[in-house]
């Protein structure tokens, strides 16, 4: 078995280096251009870094590697324990990968307090990879806290319009959300007397947690809450739209691109991992709230006159086929969800990442004043097109892969749901399809757009990787599914004994 000396430190050092960086900021004169390229230079450095992981990854291999697990605090017993499978092994190349993009796309548009955007920023990137990485529940719900303030500061202070009022109902809602949770991982600990992943997991699985079967439910709804609040599910998703419109472009990006992701992988790993009977019995319920969330998030992006609340919906629309995935316990299902989360999180950064560059040049997303860029702007349009299509889900494009396998997943637990589902991939095609019409086809209807500057090489710089990543998804998907199949197997196997004991009966 290869070994790289690396192992046993790189998730700490794939952590920690953003941090790091951003402490390293503060000693640096407030020289804007300095700050920025020594902010793009750390974030190279991480996403470098994280490329160690899917390199090396046993992909066969079930459980955790890279496994790093020293005592931190004795009283109580907490852990700092980090690890990752096939499921958080891309989630964390993808928040590497997305966050240099985002250190481009701030390069003109953040003016004031330069220094503190972009310490946010690399502070924002360590509290998202410790999600990912994080076995000790506690220190899971440490970096989970972590991501709020370093969001909130990014859209109240440096947002549009009513950014304060969008930051408070951001930290709110997920503050909120989160303290669901935290009474849920107490109890377990209270139980079993470890925050371990692994060691509550086993407890659980052996029934040796006294009070438990009792409990179950609503230690299954406490962490659920707090995961559907992040993603978000309907009815909990109104933060979402205000959140994303207020945002700075960055933010936007990381906000689409990894945050929801958090959700979704809280119910994968913890929801399915530690409540498997509670999973099975709930489904059917979560289920029908995916299949509104897809449903209802297209259809009001239909009907958006904002470019970025419509790309914003959309979220709602296609993190509803992740959920839909990951209950349909299936193998395709499971494969297809963490595979829409990818294909997400490079195909909306990317519609944030223009809307962004757009918005630098007229200060408006309202799409009735625009119309005709394809002309003066034809590289843009390109580059729009790109990611527009990707998100569509067309073959050959990173959104295809995944949303085949939800729906596939989808039908073989119930028919009706992968019906349902699939009207989403039509109206998605309708809303993105009909904004790209009226934004880039047809006479320039305002004298400012027929001088509007096409792409300069910075734009063209950020924009290609997710040009590239979402072609390169699309044509070789297998890629990414080699090393996320054997840990959907690993978290599906309760399910199947499960199953087998429903038909025993």
């Amino acid at each position: 078995m290869n070994t790289s000396a690396f192992d046993p430190i790189i998730l700490s050092l794939v952590t920690f280096i953003p941090a790091i960086g951003g402490v390293l900021i503060l000693l640096i004169p407030r020289r804007d251009r300095d700050i920025k390229v020594f902010a793009l230079v750390i974030t190279l450095l991480a996403f470098v870094a994280s490329l160690h992981l899917p390199v090396h990854l046993h992909r066969n291999q079930p459980g955790f590697q890279f496994e790093i697990d020293q005592p931190w605090i004795t009283n109580p017993n907490i852990h700092y324990h980090m690890g990752i499978d096939g499921i958080s092994v891309w989630l964390i190349v993808l928040t590497t990968f997305l966050t240099p993009l985002c250190v481009l796309i701030s390069w003109t548009s953040i003016h004031g307090r330069v220094k503190e955007f972009f310490i946010l920023l690399l502070l924002l990137e360590t509290a998202l990879i410790g999600v990912f990485t994080a076995l000790d529940l506690f220190l899971f719900y440490f970096f989970w806290e972590a991501t709020l303030i370093p969001m909130a500061l990014l859209i109240g202070m440096y947002g549009h319009g009513r950014k304060v009022y969008a930051a408070v109902k951001y930290f709110l809602f997920t503050m909120i959300g989160s303290m669901f949770m935290l009474a849920a991982i107490i109890w377990l600990y209270a139980k079993t007397g470890s925050f371990d992943f692994a060691v509550i997991q086993s407890a659980i699985r052996s029934g040796s947690v006294p009070g438990f079967t009792n409990a179950s439910l609503w230690l299954f709804l406490g962490f659920f809450i707090a995961f559907a609040v992040k993603v978000p599910l309907f009815p909990l998703h109104t933060w979402l739209p205000d959140a994303h419109v207020e945002a700075p472009t960055a933010g936007s990006v990381l906000l689409a691109g990894v945050l929801l992701k958090m959700g979704t992988y809280g119910l994968l790993r913890f929801n399915l991992g530690l409540f498997p009977d509670q999973a099975h019995h709930n489904a059917p319920w979560i289920m029908v709230l995916a299949l509104i969330g897809i449903i209802y998030g297209a259809l009001v992006s239909l009907v958006q006159p904002n470019m970025k609340k419509l790309i914003a919906y959309s979220s709602v629309s296609h993190l509803g086929f992740v959920v839909l995935g990951i209950f349909s316990f299936t193998t395709a299902g499971l494969n297809g969800a963490m595979f829409v989360m990818l294909a997400h999180g490079v195909a909306t950064g990317g519609l944030f990442m223009l809307a962004g560059i757009l918005y630098e040049r007229r200060h408006t997303y309202e799409i009735s004043e625009f119309g005709g860029l394809a002309t003066p702007m034809p590289k843009y349009a390109t580059f729009f097109l790109v990611a527009v299509l990707a998100s569509v889900g067309l073959p050959l494009m990173n959104g295809f892969i995944g949303e085949f396998l939800v729906l596939s997943g989808a039908f073989q637990a119930r028919p009706i749901y992968g019906i349902l589902a699939a009207t989403g991939v039509i109206w998605s095609a309708g809303y993105l399809l009909w904004m790209y019409q009226r934004v880039f086809y047809g006479q320039v209807k305002h004298e400012v757009n027929k001088t509007l500057p096409d792409l300069n090489l910075r734009e063209k710089t950020a924009l290609a990787p997710i040009a590239i990543a979402a072609l390169v998804m699309g044509v070789a998907p297998l890629l990414w599914l080699g090393a996320i199949d054997p840990a959907v197997q690993a978290a599906l196997a309760p399910f199947t004994q499960l199953t087998a004991k429903v038909i025993g009966q």
